[in-house]
């Protein structure tokens, strides 16, 4: 690899998380949906790119998981969930909302709505993620 001339692939890698992936990551939950994430996918896609060595027109989806980095998307749920599990308070059951008992009553409760703009939301979007895990 020509990068790993001047460095290695363990300190390029590190020089990656300390300066890009950490602002990278930062909000990523509340600006995925905005058009500038494209923006974002491209340039870190390039510097996986400048970190392999590799060609402008090759798929990263490998490199991705030869290097141990999530994709953006999947940084994206990461993110999310991680937020979920912390502001646990913010969340309610389906238990709490109705005595119903229900297969669903354990998952989150997703409020009623239409909006697209509400949907998208921290909230909502997490609650739908967090209910697709298993228990």
């Amino acid at each position: 690899m020509l990068s790993e001339q001047f460095m290695s692939l363990k300190a390029l890698k590190t020089v990656y998380f300390s300066y890009f992936h950490s602002i990278m990551s930062y909000g990523v939950i509340f600006w995925n949906n905005s058009c500038v994430s494209k923006d974002i996918f491209k340039i870190r896609k390039r510097m996986i790119r400048i970190l392999t060595d590799t060609p402008g027109r090759d798929s990263c989806r490998h490199l991705f998981k030869q290097l141990q980095i999530l994709t953006l998307p999947s940084q994206y749920i990461y993110s999310l969930l991680i937020f979920v599990v912390k502001n646990g308070d913010l969340f309610s059951i389906n238990s709490e909302v109705h005595n119903l008992h229900t297969r669903l009553k354990n998952n989150l409760h997703l409020p009623s709505t239409n909006l697209t703009l509400v949907q998208r939301g921290v909230l909502y979007s997490g609650s739908t993620i967090f209910n697709h895990l298993p228990l």
